[in-house]
């Protein structure tokens, strides 16, 4: 699916998945190793005293149809990732790769079967419920002045909006490790990344070694649920952000990125439905 394209299921064969993933994978292995990209790394020097930018989301979420262990299972999976990506320091001019840090979550590195959303539909699969962490990441990060060089939108519009806080499309789906969220530091300051999974949340910051000059506010434009002919319902919407001074003064309108989706629900369900039906 291509920017400002409407979205339209696709089935694909199981032969052509296998053989893709491939594919794509040691194209990224390779690009890893050969393009001349500095990658971020855990370290604990130089400090990064000033507190940036900061997000936590629920670790339970009762889905529709969804059996509580997959949600247990990505419990298990997030603690793993984020003990790799806990620490991670971006210098000046390196980027962060989501994937490179974390590794491939196989059951070998102790990943368990979690939740996974393909073509679609729900499925238990290992490393499933990382994408929690990625949607983080990605939110956290559109709060500072780092550049944000690979992200891939989700395709499917989960749940409804009932006790939503942030604007649909805000996040940033994953599949290792070609489907990727990488994170430049363009700026002359240290960033530190911390991460940390607990009782009921998953928390997140944005460390820095020097105070921020800026800070951002995410919102949504021209958003539309859509009907297609071929029976569902698509949903699209363009992300931009204000930035304003720290006296709460806007210098600018930022582009961030353009959604659509198709829809896992219908746009009909009334409020007392929607409010069943917790949010991805």
């Amino acid at each position: 699916m291509r920017e400002g394209m409407t979205p339209v299921p696709v089935r694909r064969r199981a032969l052509r998945l296998w053989l893709g993933t491939r594919y794509f994978r040691a194209r990224r292995w390779l690009w890893w190793r050969l393009g001349g990209v500095s990658f971020a790394r855990r370290r604990t020097d130089p400090p990064c005293p000033y507190r940036c930018a900061a997000h936590a989301t629920p670790l339970m979420r009762r889905f529709k149809d969804v059996d509580m262990w997959m949600q247990k299972n990505k419990v298990k999976n997030l603690r793993l990732a984020v003990a790799r990506l806990d620490g991670m320091t971006l210098l000046p001019g390196e980027t962060l790769s989501y994937w490179r840090s974390i590794g491939n979550p196989s059951r070998r590195k102790g990943y368990v079967e979690g939740m996974l959303l393909r073509n679609g539909q729900v499925v238990p699969g290992v490393g499933g419920g990382l994408c929690q962490c990625s949607n983080l990441l990605y939110w956290m990060t559109l709060h500072t002045p780092l550049t944000i060089t690979e992200r891939h939108r989700h395709g499917y519009d989960v749940v409804p909006d009932a006790d939503r806080t942030q604007p649909f499309g805000s996040g940033a789906t994953c599949f290792y490790n070609y489907l990727d969220l990488m994170i430049r530091n363009d700026t002359p300051h240290v960033w530190r990344l911390s991460l940390r999974v607990m009782d009921a949340e998953l928390e997140g910051a944005w460390q820095c070694s020097a105070p921020q000059a800026f800070r951002y506010e995410v919102y949504e434009k021209e958003h539309r649920f859509q009907g297609e002919y071929w029976g569902g319902y698509t949903r699209h919407n363009v992300l931009f952000r204000r930035v304003f001074d720290m006296e709460g003064v806007p210098v600018g309108e930022e582009f961030v990125c353009e959604n659509h989706a198709i829809m896992m629900y219908s746009p009909m369900l009334s409020e007392r439905e929607q409010a069943a039906r917790p949010q991805e």
